[in-house]
């Protein structure tokens, strides 16, 4: 009785050892095997093949006056549940269409492009004190966010989060500065619209780069404009103290630039909105000897990948080019299926776009039509 092929981890470990002359745990362990073969499905394969099957779309959410959306893992301060933790190695890239809330948005990934259509402009401000030589902390608004908007905007104006800082000199002619950094929401993993206050580069007050307790003697609330900064030593008598911050008029995001494994918005968003485009994601590793890949058909491909890591890691060159013909013919069978599914669409052109039904009642595609 004829049986279906098998393509399970434990297939693909039968046939790596058959390939590698490695019948024996004592030539090669079991754990070192799935190390190859995992290794090749996770890091290698999706290089090798960029597959249709891996393409997908992925959407988050945007959060009141951020700008910046990382895709670490620190910076969640271990929300793992954020739809960002650990993007940039769950993802392998991204790519447009780019749709906020449901409309087709601009998306970039050269800052030059991005910051020439929005800029960043600093704006130097006096916060209404100056320095007695004896006063360290100063409370109060800033007010160079709302002198930037006609009175009658309804739209709610922040500042730009990470571009804060606090400038004066004190006594001895040293430059004072403090910088802002973001508290971090321990539930959501986002940041909040409070940050707290810093002197830059100086231990042991160095910035946090994840901070989610407020400093009542050093903080800046974002949407309000509302700080409390405490330098180190006094501002000298009669000098300036100034903030320069980055006023923002927050609404429906209308563009983003991806950069440095970070999603930039802007407008800077003024309350959650879907952002969502399309990816490749990362294939899994195969855990438990009945795991199989996304697609079964994969599974000679990533014994004979498996196989030629083996045969480098042991210098065994000629067995690598042994093997290398029936390595590429599994890769074309295995991209066959990605090329052929491309080959469903045409090049867009103007007349491929139209979708709609044309004056005359004819519709696009019908085959036919009044000549």
């Amino acid at each position: 009785m004829a049986v279906a092929p098998v393509s399970t981890l434990a297939a693909i470990e039968q046939k790596v050892r058959r390939l590698t002359r490695s019948p024996s745990t004592a030539q090669l362990s079991d754990s070192d095997l799935d190390n190859y073969i995992n290794t090749f499905v996770v890091y290698d394969f999706p290089e090798h093949l960029r597959m249709f099957n891996l393409r997908t779309t992925f959407s988050f959410y945007t959060n009141p006056y951020q700008d910046v959306y990382p895709t670490d893992t620190a910076s969640f301060v271990g929300v793992t549940t954020n739809p960002l933790y650990d993007f940039q190695n769950k993802y392998i890239s991204v790519h447009p269409p780019l749709y906020i809330a449901g409309y087709n948005s601009f998306f970039s990934q050269s800052r030059e492009q991005f910051f020439g259509i929005y800029p960043i402009v600093t704006s130097i401000a006096s916060i209404g004190f100056v320095g007695d030589g004896i006063t360290q902390t100063f409370t109060g608004v800033i007010n160079a966010q709302q002198s930037l908007v006609p009175a009658n905007l309804t739209q709610q104006v922040s500042l730009l989060q990470n571009n804060v800082l606090f400038s004066s000199v004190n006594v001895n002619g040293a430059g004072l500065a403090m910088i802002d950094v973001p508290l971090v929401n321990p539930t959501t993993g986002n940041p909040s619209p409070i940050g707290n206050l810093y002197v830059p580069g100086q231990t042991p007050v160095t910035p946090p780069l994840y901070p989610t307790d407020l400093d009542p003697n050093n903080n800046i609330n974002y949407a309000t404009g509302q700080f409390t900064v405490t330098f180190t030593t006094p501002p000298d008598v009669g000098r300036a103290i100034n903030s320069q911050t980055v006023p923002q008029v927050d609404t429906l995001p209308q563009a983003m630039c991806y950069y440095d494994n970070k999603f930039i918005l802007r407008p800077v968003p003024d309350q959650p909105y879907t952002v969502n485009f399309e990816a490749y994601i990362s294939p899994v590793f195969l855990m438990s000897t009945d795991s199989e890949p996304a697609l079964k058909e994969w599974w000679q491909y990533i014994a004979y990948g498996a196989a030629k890591k083996i045969f480098e890691d042991r210098m065994d060159m000629e067995s690598v080019q042994m093997i290398m013909p029936e390595f590429k013919k599994q890769e074309s069978l295995c991209l066959r299926r990605t090329i052929v599914q491309y080959t469903n669409e045409r090049t867009s052109t103007i007349y491929t776009e139209q979708t709609g039904v044309m004056g005359s009642g004819w519709g696009w595609g019908y085959g036919g039509g009044p000549f």
